[in-house]
């Protein structure tokens, strides 16, 4: 797959969805199969989705750098998902992958979540009406 390609699927999942009512993401093309993913999401409930993807997606699509930080409408934590090694816990069996549920101090372990995975979970958060 091309980088391209691949910014856009990100693009049709955000308008996609039911619950964001507004994103603003760049994209930022590195190499024909390289790039990175940097924005926010926003939904209808006021909360908030900042995401970041560093992705190589010549044969599949990985993410080697990631992050996910939800936000509620007062901008607490709901939770994170990342990939990078600042928590002191490298014993989790998902390491370096990882969620912080609540607090930024409580990483648990945690599969690779796709933007899909996360808007997801966001969407059995928020009511629609």
């Amino acid at each position: 797959m091309r980088i391209e390609t691949y910014f856009q699927q990100v693009r049709e999942t955000l308008e996609g969805s039911p619950i964001v009512s507004t994103y603003d993401v760049t994209y930022d093309k590195r190499s024909t199969h390289e790039g990175s993913i940097r924005g926010q999401a926003y939904f209808v409930d006021g909360s908030i989705l900042h995401l970041r993807e560093f992705v190589d997606v010549e044969i599949t699509v990985e993410r080697l750098a990631y992050a996910y930080q939800y936000m509620d409408s007062a901008k607490a934590l709901v939770f994170r998902y990342d990939n990078t090694g600042h928590h002191k816990k490298p014993n989790l069996p998902t390491y370096p992958h990882h969620k912080h549920a609540g607090s930024a101090d409580n990483a648990v372990a945690s599969a690779a979540p796709d933007l899909v995975t996360v808007l997801n979970e966001v969407e059995d958060r928020i009511k629609l009406p």
